[in-house]
């Protein structure tokens, strides 16, 4: 069952002529369906006033909307967003008479700059992402896999159910998860994509899980259900930071910064930051009351809430 999921960017509730409407909190999840071929669409319910809501929409997807209504300060952070978090697909919507060539330098040397213009319309934009999860979906199966939570609830006769999307390799039933950060270990029942049974999972699928031996109590959103040995858990962290253009003075220590990886959106105190040569790309240490779970190699994004009209400072790339 091939799937794509979308990350939609434009006025709440764009989705609703393009999937049918499922969970709903600070993101929200619409889906299509198209014989096996199925697209899941997220949206940032609560952008621009909660950033992680934008992150979160982000984080789980690999095909990016962007429909713009006006060139706003929130035009600008989405693009950057977009950017950092290496978005690297997409279809640009743009309405209320604006050109390309409005939009065309503010999204130069971005991901952006290599979206697919096209135009308002729902059924066509519905078919082309069918199409195109018909066409692109990898089938994926890999050793491991890692479930980051993005909701959970206990369901009667059934016990623990997790939503998430599978970021990396492959689940199967009856697989043995660590849960991370903890060190609790919960037994997958069974899998269900789309609302049917199936054995196993792999990067790019939406699941909904149901465990055992393991209570609500113990889960959390940004928890990571893993058979992978190698995710990183750690309150510290430390590397070379990439900030973006736009962001206007060197990172002090004692900086107060959110990392955000997964479906995790964590506070984190700057301990140490070197920026001698380019102020852009400081080596920064950083640490946090909460451990950010990570696989060798991520993309961790850096964000200042106290920033203004401008969120998003950087990247990180640990040690």
């Amino acid at each position: 069952m091939p799937n794509l999921t979308v990350a939609v960017i434009g006025p709440e509730g764009y989705s609703g002529q393009l999937g049918k409407k499922g969970t709903s909190s600070d993101i929200t999840f619409y889906n299509q369906r198209r014989d096996d071929v199925t697209v899941t669409l997220i949206e940032p319910t609560r952008y621009p006033e909660k950033l992680s809501s934008l992150f979160f929409s982000l984080s789980m997807a690999e095909f990016a909307i962007l429909v713009v209504d006006e060139i706003s300060p929130a035009f600008g952070e989405c693009v950057l967003m977009l950017d950092q978090a290496r978005i690297t697909k997409g279809i640009l919507v743009l309405r209320n008479y604006l050109a390309p060539e409005q939009v065309a330098p503010l999204v130069k040397g971005t991901v952006v700059e290599g979206y697919t213009l096209q135009p308002d319309d729902r059924n066509l934009l519905r078919e082309l992402l069918l199409d195109k999860a018909a066409r692109e979906a990898p089938l994926r199966r890999e050793k491991y896999g890692s479930v980051p939570v993005d909701h959970h609830f206990q369901v009667k006769g059934v016990g623990i159910v997790v939503l998430g999307g599978v970021a990396e390799g492959t689940i199967r039933a009856h697989d043995q998860l660590k849960v991370l950060p903890t060190q609790k270990v919960a037994h997958l029942r069974s899998i269900q994509k789309h609302d049917e049974d199936v054995d196993e999972a792999s990067v790019g699928d939406r699941v909904g899980l149901a465990l055992k031996g393991i209570e609500e109590d113990d889960l959390d959103r940004g928890f990571v259900l893993s058979t992978n040995p190698g995710l990183v858990s750690s309150k510290v962290l430390a590397g070379r930071a990439e900030l973006v253009r736009y962001w206007p003075t060197p990172l002090k220590e004692q900086m107060i910064v959110y990392l955000g990886h997964w479906m995790q959106f964590i506070p984190a105190r700057i301990a140490f930051v070197n920026n001698a040569g380019d102020w852009k790309r400081p080596e920064v240490t950083l640490r946090s009351e909460k451990e950010l779970v990570y696989p060798p190699g991520a993309n961790i994004l850096i964000f200042y809430l106290e920033g203004g009209k401008l969120r998003v400072v950087g990247r990180l790339a640990p040690s």
